[in-house]
């Protein structure tokens, strides 16, 4: 028992710190926490790491609001349409065949990892293009679709949501990263919210390791905040490079 917390802390603790800066730490927190607790349902377990994954979000929202200026009403629209499609998503989880979807996810990360690799200024500087109108209806439809994903998958969301910041809003990568935190929150509320209500929650591992994510979500969003939009870029790359190899492994090896 205290092996498996000290276990689930440290990958808690490294999942908030990588979910701070760019998002994409349920690539770590959750597999581990599969791994080190096998005798609980899926279910469960997917249910007991929205705890921390909310927690640490909210502190590095929380970091990030200080220093970074919110466009509230694209933030409002990503969110609410993020939320309700996390809900719906978490509701299907056990109805839908996520080997299907796999693949389809690793074409579009090898296709990102590129695109952002060979487009030095890609996310270095904000771009504006789209009216506000169109930002906001933008931010809503891929709200849905992400929020989808998350209530259903999970793992990678941040990651997604910043890239959607950035391409489709035109935000440099602080401010994408920032705004993808507020989201982030509002998916794993969404999902948090169904799995209480159908009793998938473990509380003795969900606390603890929420401490754990918290803290390294406070210093993921100080060490993101302190070094700039260069550092966030090459620890996105770093971090999508590492989703590419997870979701290689699940759709080509994974029996």
């Amino acid at each position: 028992m205290n092996q498996e917390i000290i276990l689930l802390c440290l990958a808690a603790f490294g999942a908030g710190f990588i979910d701070a800066i760019v998002g994409g730490g349920g690539l770590l927190q959750t597999p581990a926490t599969l791994l080190i607790l096998p005798q609980y349902p899926v279910a469960t377990l997917l249910g007991t790491v929205k705890i921390p994954s909310l927690a640490g979000t909210t502190i590095a929202a929380v970091k990030y609001a200080k220093q970074v200026k919110f466009n509230y009403k694209v933030l409002i629209a990503c969110t609410l349409s993020a939320f309700i499609a996390s809900f719906s998503g978490a509701f299907l989880v056990s109805k839908i065949n996520n080997a299907q979807i796999k693949p389809i996810i690793l074409v579009v990360l090898i296709a990102v990892a590129l695109y952002t690799y060979f487009n030095k200024q890609f996310g270095v500087q904000q771009h504006k293009q789209q009216t506000m109108a169109k930002q906001i209806t933008l931010a809503a439809i891929f709200g849905l679709i992400i929020g989808f994903y998350d209530g259903l998958i999970g793992p990678g969301t941040g990651s997604f949501l910043i890239l959607v910041f950035i391409a489709a809003l035109g935000f440099d990568f602080l401010g994408a990263s920032a705004h993808a935190k507020i989201v982030n929150m509002g998916t794993n509320l969404a999902a948090l919210l169904y799995f209480a209500y159908s009793g998938h929650i473990l509380l003795q591992f969900a606390i603890p390791m929420a401490v754990f994510n918290v803290a390294g979500s406070f210093l993921g969003a100080k060490l993101a905040l302190l070094k700039g939009n260069k550092f966030v870029r090459i620890f996105f790359l770093t971090v999508v490079f590492g989703t590419i190899l997870r979701f290689a492994y699940d759709v080509f090896l994974k029996a």
